[in-house]
């Protein structure tokens, strides 16, 4: 029923409007900001190296697939990860709260 989804961004002004945009709109209880991530990948076979910044967004299933368009669409990148991971045990008040915090 609820899940932490995952997605980094290229900057912290990206990552803050799209947080921002997530709780406004009911689509997450909260997103934790990390910064300094960094990821190490392919891309069009060349090896890359980029600083980024994470978002640990928490929500429900329900919600995840306005969620994942809301972030694409806010997105600068061509191909956005977003990662949804089930949460199988929680404190039963903070599962609550997300419950009231996010629609659907």
């Amino acid at each position: 029923m609820y899940q932490i989804v995952m997605t980094n961004c290229p900057n912290a002004e990206t990552a803050k409007h799209i947080a921002q945009q997530l709780v406004i709109n009911h689509l997450a209880a909260c997103v934790n900001i990390v910064p300094n991530i960094l990821s190490i990948y392919e891309w069009q076979g060349e090896l890359q190296q980029d600083n980024e910044v994470m978002l640990i967004i928490k929500t429900k299933q329900s919600s995840f697939q306005q969620l994942e368009q809301t972030i694409t669409k806010l997105h600068p990148y061509d191909v956005v990860e977003i990662i949804a991971l089930d949460i199988q045990q929680g404190n039963e008040l903070y599962l609550n709260w997300i419950n009231q915090m996010v629609n659907n």
